[in-house]
């Protein structure tokens, strides 16, 4: 059995890449950065160390790596002979691996079993962005290739920190994982994924994990950078902190209970564990990594607007979470672009004009003026 994994960085050889290679899996990693394709070719094996209570270290065997900007035509290949694609390349670059699946489809056996893929990124639905994008591309030729694959969106969830100088391949992680798969478009056959877990409703787990992991995780990091405070486990030992990211999470809990009928109990459970995941101090995580790219971050359908906009859709509170905004909205790192980018649009762009290109928000919506009054206030900091 074969799975070729697009992105080879933390989170393909730390999480996705792991749990296929237990699956059994030859791994075969696409990725189009030279250094780290030659270091995983030069490797016979890599270690991926858990660090916090339970961990343990995890050899992996079994993989290569293949340059798809040098070398396009070895990974459609790879495709065309094998059982499983995932990604982890970040949603807006989905639109560069689907010309590689069409193609690797184009040559496949039509009597082979349908190739299984699934993009495992931090976005809803993920896996049927790439599908329309491949949909797309193949054109008139999709109603001969589309018995020739299956697509199931994922939701994936494992903290893998900036990782230290030195380390190599070797990936650090948290011992905590999840990944759910939808369940029906495999059938009875679905892939060998030990740890992973088929649902026949992937919806509230998407949701349960972007608007707690994700949502929380960034809060902790624009609270912390506002406080001055550079690790996110230090930034939730400090309690004022702590507090604020606390009340962003009961507020996205309260919305994840209407909306899906979640167990209150079980959801607040939930909420502590992944609070208690970001509190591990062996995990090396900084404010200023976690915190990047706040322009994605503060966009119509991701982890703050998001949630927020459909909570006061319902009436439900969403002050903590407009506090957030704001902290995000403070976020100046001048090693990441979109935040030097996002302080320039600040400062160019009247309150009005920035809230509705930066959120995607209707000026009629009722989470608009609330985000527009912290705007302003961001905006009176810096004249």
């Amino acid at each position: 059995m074969k799975a070729v994994h697009f992105g080879a960085g933390n989170i393909g050889r730390g999480f996705v890449g792991l749990l296929l290679h237990e699956g059994g899996y030859e791994l075969v990693f696409s990725d189009v950065a030279a250094p780290l394709v030659d270091a995983i070719n030069g490797a016979s094996e890599y270690t991926v160390h858990e660090v916090g209570e339970g961990g343990k270290d995890t050899v992996v065997t079994g993989f290569r790596a293949v340059n798809s900007a040098e070398n396009p035509a070895q990974v459609v290949d790879e495709i065309a002979g094998a059982n499983i694609v995932t990604t982890a390349v970040g949603p807006t670059i989905l639109k560069f691996v689907a010309p590689h699946i069409v193609e690797g489809l184009a040559l496949r056996d039509p009597a082979a079993p349908p190739l299984q893929i699934m993009a495992c990124e931090n976005a809803i639905n993920a896996t049927d962005l790439l599908r329309d994008e491949i949909i797309a591309l193949a054109g008139d030729t999709w109603d001969a290739l589309a018995g020739r694959a299956v697509f199931a969106n994922t939701a994936v969830d494992r903290i893998v920190p900036g990782q230290p100088a030195g380390g190599g391949v070797d990936v650090t992680v948290e011992p905590f994982y999840e990944w759910a798969i939808e369940r029906l478009p495999f059938g009875d056959e679905p892939p060998n994924i030990p740890g992973a877990h088929f649902v026949d409703d992937l919806a509230p787990y998407i949701e349960r994990k972007l608007f707690t992991v994700n949502t929380g995780h960034a809060s902790t990091a624009y609270f912390g950078a506002q406080a001055g405070v550079e690790k996110i486990s230090d930034a939730l030992a400090d309690p004022q902190i702590a507090a604020k990211v606390e009340a962003v999470l009961e507020e996205t809990s309260a919305l994840l209970v209407v909306k899906h009928g979640l167990d209150p109990q079980t959801q607040a459970d939930y909420r502590a564990t992944i609070l208690r995941r970001f509190r591990n101090d062996a995990l090396p995580d900084t404010v200023w990594r976690v915190g990047r790219q706040p322009l994605r971050k503060l966009s119509r359908h991701e982890r703050f607007v998001g949630p927020a906009a459909e909570a006061a859709e319902q009436g439900l509170p969403v002050d903590a979470l407009v506090a957030a905004m704001a902290a995000a909205l403070a976020f100046d790192d001048a090693e990441d672009a979109q935040s030097v980018d996002l302080q320039r649009q600040i400062r160019e762009q009247d309150a009005e004009s920035f809230t509705a290109s930066v959120t995607g928000l209707e000026p009629a919506h009722p989470l608009f003026s609330r985000v527009r009054a912290v705007v302003e206030a961001r905006q009176a900091e810096l004249v």
